[in-house]
C-alpha cells in the first residue's frame, strides 16, 4: 500500500452511478405500462359488452331447454331483455337475472336476420335450444365492431363472421 494515500481523506462519491438510474427508469417505465394497460380501453369495453352480452343470450338458451319452455331474446338500439312464454303470452322474466338491460354508454347495436318489429328483434330459444333464426347482433363503440352470432341451432358466438 502506498503510505501517501493512506494519509489522505477518501472521497466520498455522492449521487447514483448511471447503471443505478438507468435500472430506475427501466422498473418505472414497466410500472406505468402496467398502468396503461390495465385502463379500460374503447376496444376492451366493447368486447365485455359483447361478451356479456353472448353468455347471457347463451343463459336464455340453457333456460328454454331447462325448463322445457320458449325463451325470448329482445334486442333494440337502447337494450336487450329477455321474455317467457306463459298464459299464451311473452311476458319479461322477472328480477335482475334475466331482465333488461341497457348497451353502455356509447356503445350502439344494431340487429340482422331476426324478426323484428317495433325497432326490436326477437329471437325465440325453444324448449331444445333451436333459435328460431340466425341473427348477427353488432355492436358498435366509437369505429370498433363486434358482431355476437346466434345460430339457427342456438350456438352463440362472438365474432363469427
Amino acid at each position: 500500500m502506498n503510505p501517501q494515500s493512506a494519509c489522505q481523506p477518501r472521497v466520498r462519491r455522492n449521487g447514483f452511478s448511471l447503471v443505478e438510474l438507468m435500472v430506475v427508469l427501466f422498473v418505472m417505465g414497466l410500472l406505468a405500462s402496467v398502468v396503461v394497460l390495465s385502463m379500460p380501453g374503447d376496444a376492451r369495453e366493447l368486447r365485455g359488452e359483447a361478451e356479456r352480452f353472448a353468455a347471457r343470450a347463451n343463459a336464455a338458451r340453457n333456460e328454454a331447454i331447462v325448463s322445457a319452455a320458449p325463451v325470448s331474446l329482445v334486442v333494440s338500439k337502447a337494450g336487450y331483455y329477455f321474455e317467457q312464454r306463459a298464459d299464451g303470452r311473452w311476458r319479461p322474466f322477472e328480477g335482475g337475472r334475466l331482465g333488461l338491460t341497457g348497451w353502455a354508454d356509447g356503445t350502439g347495436a344494431q340487429t340482422g336476420n331476426a324478426t323484428q318489429s317495433q325497432g326490436r328483434s326477437r329471437i325465440v330459444f325453444d324448449s331444445v335450444g333451436l333459435a328460431s333464426s340466425d341473427a348477427d347482433v353488432r355492436l358498435t363503440r366509437k369505429g370498433r365492431t363486434m358482431t355476437v352470432h346466434i345460430a339457427r341451432d342456438g350456438k352463440v358466438s362472438l365474432d363469427a363472421r
